[in-house]
């Protein structure tokens, strides 16, 4: 059954359905959240938030109109803006990527390089947390929720083209920030040992 046909049965009374909706897209929303609130250090909020989101959604369930956008969409755009709003309650807190934790070392790779890959990876993650909200917002879409421009868009109310722009400034942004770092020659000695 598409999500479609599932909100229209929701919407016909068949609420027990939503279960098959919330069940479809909770890993998606909860892993958005959670990367939104890692570097305010409130992942154990995560949960809240999406239950509160996909409750939201239920509640709006009838005001949403598939002719304006997918419902994944629509529950982004939600997930996001509760977040957000939570994030306001607490104004000193960054929103940020979660952080990626590389797999261990073997024993046949040197401690060296396992040490600095997670120093690189510590560094993208400051990088990108040091971007504008929709800059940051839009490259956590795009790169780790892989979504397309479009729905991009429709989640942070942008046009396709400025998503486009708010990726390549984002980019743009972390590579400049970055670009010190990894031109630094132990990095490309330790990386011609692999």
């Amino acid at each position: 059954m598409t999500d479609s046909q599932l909100i229209r049965e929701i919407k016909d009374g068949n609420v027990q359905l939503y279960d098959e909706l919330m069940r479809r897209y909770e890993r998606k929303i909860l892993a958005f959240i959670y990367h939104m609130l890692k570097s305010a250090q409130m992942e154990s909020f995560a949960e809240d938030l999406c239950n509160e989101t996909f409750y939201k959604a239920y509640r709006s369930l009838n005001s949403f109109r598939e002719v304006e956008a997918t419902f994944s969409t629509w529950l982004y755009t939600i997930a996001r803006n509760t977040v957000l709003s939570e994030l306001r309650k607490n104004k000193s807190i960054k929103v940020s990527l979660e952080q990626k934790h590389e797999p261990l070392a073997g024993e046949d790779v040197m401690p060296e390089l396992s040490m600095l890959r997670n120093e690189k990876v510590s560094m993208v993650r400051d990088a990108i947390n040091n971007l504008p909200e929709k800059q940051r917002s839009a490259l956590i879409l795009r790169e780790y929720d892989q979504l397309d421009y479009q729905e991009i868009a429709n989640i942070l109310g942008q046009t396709v083209s400025s998503v486009k722009s708010l990726l390549f400034r984002a980019r743009a942004s972390v590579k400049l920030q970055l670009e010190p770092y990894f031109l630094d020659p132990i990095f490309e000695e330790i990386e011609g040992m692999k």
